[in-house]
Order: structure tokens, then sequence, then C-alpha cells
């Protein structure tokens, strides 16, 4: 079983703070890592304005190059106080994971990928089809909270029990996007 930082796994009601803990951090995280980032995103629950969570800030890092980032990126990252998860790479391929915070509860998660890498826009998708859908959102939520219970400290189980919900929304996400992307309204 993969523990959950400190203890529990808890989902807290959405907290006007997070996007300000994100600019801060995406501040940072470009000042020491400069031309290689290409865009910093906000990502995960706490983007999604009403929509409990873990209180971790999620954060998407775009880079040109997956081997340069690998290269040059892991040190500043670990400078500024981030954990490297090399043993991540199995089942994220093509994407360096960071954590920051004491040992647990962590605060801040960093993905760090080509901006090309298909999780990058189902990221983005999954967390602006939230932001516009709030029964969704709502559902989510309602999941999130009842797998908190249930997984208690067991964030593999927690992540599991997301991952059809997850992946549902966010192929409805993509067709939303593609409707709403060439629609003349929105341009």
């Amino acid at each position: 079983m993969e523990k959950y930082g400190a203890g529990s796994i808890v989902v807290c009601d959405y907290d006007s703070a997070w996007p300000v803990l994100f600019e801060k951090e995406s501040t940072i995280i470009r000042n020491a890592l400069g031309q290689l980032v290409l865009t910093v995103e906000h990502i995960g629950s706490t983007a999604v304005p009403g929509l409990p969570s873990k209180p971790i800030i999620d954060l998407l890092v775009g880079v040109r190059s997956f081997d340069e980032a690998l290269e040059r990126c892991v040190g500043p990252m670990q400078e500024l106080g981030y954990v490297y998860i090399p043993e991540y790479a199995s089942w994220l391929p093509g994407e360096l994971f960071f954590r920051k915070g004491p040992p647990g509860p962590w605060t801040h998660h960093v993905h760090l990928m080509e901006t090309c890498h298909p999780r990058t826009e189902a990221f983005l998708v999954f967390r602006d089809y939230l932001r516009a859908h709030p029964e969704a959102a709502r559902a989510y939520a309602a999941i999130k909270r009842s797998l908190a219970v249930s997984s208690q400290d067991d964030i593999k189980a927690y992540r599991t029990g997301k991952n059809s919900f997850v992946e549902e929304t966010t192929e409805k996400a993509r067709a939303w996007h593609a409707r709403t992307q060439h629609s003349p309204a929105l341009e």
C-alpha cells in the first residue's frame, strides 16, 4: 500500500487562497528554471473554484524537451524544496513528478512534461470542463469525499477510485472543447 503523506487523506472545502498560492509558486519555479519553462498551469482540484480538494497545489510545468528537463530541472527543483519521485516514471512515462512540503502532508505537486505530451491536454481539458460544468464538479466532489473516507491513508486506492470518473469526464471534456473551440460565439 502506498501511504499518503503523514496520515489520512483529507478533502477540504475550496479555499480562495489556492490560486494565490499557485501564482506564488509558479513565479518561484519560473525564476528557478528560466527559459526551460514554456508554461505553468494550475491544474487539479485546487484549480477549480468551489471544488473541494486535498489541500495540494498541482502545477503543470510545460517544457520543450523531456530529456533536457531530466538533465537540467531536477537539481533546481530540489533546491526549491521539491522531492523528485523517479519511481513514478513507470506509470507516468514522459513526466517528471515532484512533491513539496514536510514529509507529508504535501503542499505542492509538480507535473513537469513536454507541452505536446498527451497528459498536458488531458489535464487542461479536464480542469476547464469542471470549471464550466458545476454539476460535473459536484459529482467529482462527492466521489473524492467518499474515497477519502474509504481509502483512509491508501493514496493508490484513492487515485484508482477516481479513475473511471476522470477518464469518462476527460472524454466528455475533449468533445466539449472541440465543439466550443470552434464556436463563433467564443471568438
